[in-house]
């Protein structure tokens, strides 16, 4: 099948992820069905301009998945979280969203199954949207479909939040100031979803694990602070923050015992233009930080 025969159907197309995918299949030349909420909105809209096939439908409504998947060949599917609040969604929502998604994509026959996770994924953390998702894998290795996991890391875009920068001349953030974590551009993840559908048969069955740098905290203050001409201080948030916050106190308790073990090098090879923090920070990154002054600023 050449790639302008082939037809992805990608699910939450006019986000992060979704987005990111619909744009690096489209520039590879494939035909993309991008499933919106919305099809008369302006996001929609931009997706057509780029060439893709916009339908409407609800990740909570099967019929509505099995017609948009009825003639794909291969399905991106990600949701939404309980953990991104602006939707509305309960993580037993996630999970159906997820598991319906997963048979609109049996029910279609399709040659490839790409879902996106997060990254250390393992079963009894706890926390409902950790746990939603491994439903949603768990249920994705039960079915006849050929299928890959994606599992990416923290996103460079979540560094752009106010309340990290709260402190004058400090970056504040969850762990413990050694403790490393897998970050990457939620655009790089589109991208890598895009490299797999490309060579189906050889990541079929795998689960990766995705990220472009693994960084400290105190290596990613430095960065922060080298890209935005103002020095950062690496600062963890205190106990008694956290625990005024019992999901966020969970999340972080979780996060800090899961084992994620990124290969970077063979994600470049993959694709040779997945971003570091610092080039994510040069690219643009840079000017959505904020910080309370610039290089020159007093």
């Amino acid at each position: 099948m050449t790639t302008k025969e082939r037809l992805v159907l990608v699910t939450g197309a006019t986000g992060q992820q979704g987005g990111g995918a619909a744009r690096a299949l489209l520039s590879r030349g494939v035909r993309v069905r991008a499933l919106v909420r919305d099809p008369q909105g302006e996001p929609a809209a931009a997706l057509r301009r780029l060439g893709a096939e916009v339908v409407g439908g609800d990740l909570g409504d099967r019929a509505s998945l099995e017609a948009a998947a009825r003639g794909a060949d291969a399905v991106f599917s990600v949701q939404p979280s309980e953990g991104q609040p602006q939707y509305g969604v309960t993580s037993e929502d996630e999970a159906r969203f997820g598991k319906n998604v997963a048979d609109a994509a049996r029910a279609a026959r399709v040659r490839h199954l790409v879902y996106t996770s997060m990254a250390g994924l393992e079963p009894g953390t706890g926390v409902g949207h950790f746990e939603s998702k491994w439903q949603i894998e768990t249920y994705v290795r039960s079915l006849d479909v050929p299928f890959t996991i994606l599992r990416p890391g923290a996103f460079f875009e979540l560094l752009t939040q106010p309340q990290f920068y709260a402190a004058p001349g400090k970056f504040t953030f969850f762990y413990p100031p050694e403790h490393r974590i897998p970050f990457i551009a939620a655009e790089d993840i589109g991208a890598i979803a895009a490299a797999v559908f490309a060579a189906p048969d050889a990541f079929a069955g795998r689960t990766l694990e995705l990220g472009g740098d693994v960084l400290t905290g105190v290596e990613t203050a430095a960065a922060l602070g080298r890209a935005t001409g103002q020095p950062l201080a690496y600062a963890r948030f205190p106990a008694e923050a956290l625990r005024q916050n019992p999901l966020f106190e969970r999340i972080v308790e979780a996060a800090l015992k899961l084992r994620v073990d990124i290969d970077v090098a063979s994600l470049r090879a993959l694709h040779p233009t997945l971003k570091t923090l610092a080039t994510w920070l040069e690219e643009g990154g840079a000017a959505r930080i904020p910080v309370t002054s610039r290089s020159g600023a007093q």
